[in-house]
């Protein structure tokens, strides 16, 4: 057996097209207690070649890959025999595709764009999952074990903010090619400018958003903030 084969912990496999966002995934995983990252690929067909090669206990697969969907490099694992959970790092949204990769065993979804903060989540209440043992004594221990795994806590917000206005304004910045102010951000949210602003500082706090001064008109500049595509960003320690 290789020695990274031998790594203790749950070994994890990264598969994600693109290479930033595959080396910071792998740099997120390895640093969760308990969890080794043992490959990484780019491709459907990297993939399989790791996976015939290194024991792999967790898969964290993107679902747009190169060569084909995730769930059909999935499907084409379990018809292998390949037993590795997968928890779907993507930024697919289509309900029935969740459906289908439930029923391929896919355990968790992490929506991209996401912080060390959700992933770190999603990984300590997989391993808590994959800790159960023994023999359940009734029906609320089974539904305990599976609401570790199914129902995982949303992160806190600040004080004041609210989890539906921080999508509408995440929203209304990302679909802003040339970014926003907090007042043009109040605008297109219905909110006012002090509110958007606090939820704009929120964003670029979580390392999504980042801000500049923008100049040419009269009087004290506005500052700009504009949405941070996965490539751009840096990981964070929390």
């Amino acid at each position: 057996m290789s020695d990274i084969a031998a790594k203790p912990g749950i070994r994890v496999l990264v598969v994600e097209d693109d290479p930033v966002a595959a080396d910071a995934h792998a740099l997120y995983a390895g640093r969760v207690a308990g969890f080794t990252v043992v490959g990484v690929a780019h491709s459907r067909a990297a993939a399989v070649r790791v996976l015939d090669r290194v024991p792999v206990d967790l898969i964290l697969l993107d679902l747009y890959l190169p060569d084909g969907h995730g769930l059909q490099l999935l499907r084409a694992l379990r018809a292998a025999g390949h037993a590795a959970d997968v928890i779907a790092v993507t930024s697919a949204r289509d309900l029935a595709i969740v459906r289908e990769g439930v029923s391929l065993g896919v355990v968790q979804y992490v929506l991209k764009p996401f912080t060390f903060a959700t992933l770190r989540d999603r990984l300590a209440r997989y391993a808590e999952f994959r800790a159960s043992a023994g023999e359940a004594s009734g029906q609320d221990e089974v539904d305990r074990a599976l609401a570790t795994l199914r129902a995982p806590q949303p992160a806190a917000l600040p004080k004041g903010l609210s989890g539906p206005t921080l999508e509408a304004v995440t929203r209304s910045l990302r679909a802003a090619a040339d970014g926003l102010t907090a007042a043009e951000a109040g605008t297109a949210v219905g909110i006012s400018r002090i509110t958007a602003r606090r939820y704009l500082e929120h964003l670029v706090t979580a390392g999504r958003a980042a801000r500049a001064p923008q100049y040419g008109q009269i009087g004290r500049p506005e500052l700009q903030y504009r949405w941070l595509g996965e490539a751009e960003r840096t990981p964070r320690a929390y």
